[in-house]
């Protein structure tokens, strides 16, 4: 098959790659992941106030990962992985960026592309009281979270969340997160 889940960021030049990751989400991972690049930022003698919005956005991230991966498609390459994805954590001129992928059902496609669509229309304040709601009316979902991860990335960061759903095959999506940090 000629899909490759890496010709996404190859289209994505490098500039400076902090961390990169492909495989398994699980939870020792994402302790090792939060542990590694917290000790680079720091060594990288980042912003504190940087850092620390870095590593938040992160979090949500790897929780979004985790939680929220479909499982690998029968063809796909690696079938050790049950929830796969990818990671990907680079310094760019204007912060970092963070790029996540990991399968999703088509049937899941248009419903989170309307959360982030709507997200995205949303404006600051309109975040800010998006994210309060929630967390007042939350309701956990089938895979434990109650829907505030991706509005707190965009809460967070105050950018708007970059996205692309990339097909697979008729049953499944590869979707891509690029999620800008910026210095402020």
């Amino acid at each position: 098959m000629s899909f490759n889940i890496e010709t996404y960021l190859r289209n994505h030049p490098e500039s400076n790659v902090i961390l990169y990751y492909k495989g398994n989400v699980d939870s020792d991972l994402i302790n090792y992941v939060l542990d590694t690049v917290e000790e680079k930022l720091a060594k990288m003698d980042e912003q504190p106030r940087l850092r620390k919005k870095v590593y938040n956005v992160l979090v949500e991230s790897l929780q979004n990962l985790y939680h929220h991966v479909d499982k690998v498609p029968e063809d796909f390459e690696d079938q050790h992985s049950e929830k796969f994805g990818i990671l990907r954590i680079e310094k760019i001129p204007t912060g970092y960026k963070i790029v996540t992928g990991n399968f999703i059902q088509t049937d899941n496609a248009k419903e989170l592309k309307e959360k982030i669509m709507r997200i995205n229309r949303s404006t600051r304040e309109e975040i800010k009281e998006l994210y309060k709601f929630i967390l007042n009316h939350q309701r956990l979902s089938a895979k434990g979270g109650g829907g505030l991860g991706l509005v707190d990335i965009a809460r967070k960061t105050g950018n708007k969340l970059d996205y692309t759903f990339r097909r697979y095959n008729d049953d499944y999506f590869f979707f891509y997160l690029d999620i800008l940090v910026a210095v402020e």
